[in-house]
């Protein structure tokens, strides 16, 4: 069972990733998913340029790295994801935000209404629903 909810209303013209491989901020704290999802985004062609386990090092990555998409798990020791989402969005408010959950949608929905998240991925996922996620990101 898996559901990807898109939306792609982004605030700042990024026209450098129609097709392009692009460069990704994995914030997440489990190993098995990090590895999951940077499997996944190597066999698409793009690049993570690093691997976050907390919300410190999400922010310092980001600000010094300044990737293309950051993908951020919502359950993270210390401050929760969206939390984080808003120290994101203070350095760069344009920032392009997939969310990785496995939370129920509605209580999502309600956390995340306003925050300005352009996609969410709901765990378990597909090769081929990650891929069209990742084809729309693209676009």
């Amino acid at each position: 069972e898996f559901t990807v909810t898109c939306s792609f209303a982004f605030t700042c013209p990024r026209t450098a990733y129609r097709g392009e491989k692009m460069r990704i901020l994995l914030i997440e704290d489990n190993a098995l998913t990090r590895y999951t999802i940077k499997s996944l985004l190597d066999k698409l062609g793009h690049e993570v340029v690093a691997e976050a386990e907390d919300g410190p090092s999400a922010v310092k990555y980001f600000s010094e790295l300044k990737p293309d998409v950051i993908f951020l798990d919502l359950m993270l020791p210390g401050r929760s994801g969206v939390e984080i989402l808003e120290d994101l969005r203070a350095v760069d408010p344009a920032a392009r935000v997939v969310v990785v959950t496995a939370v129920e949608q509605d209580e999502i929905d309600r956390s995340l209404s306003g925050k300005g998240v352009n996609a969410i991925l709901r765990k378990p996922f597909s090769f081929d629903d990650f891929k069209t996620l990742m084809k729309e990101l693209t676009l």
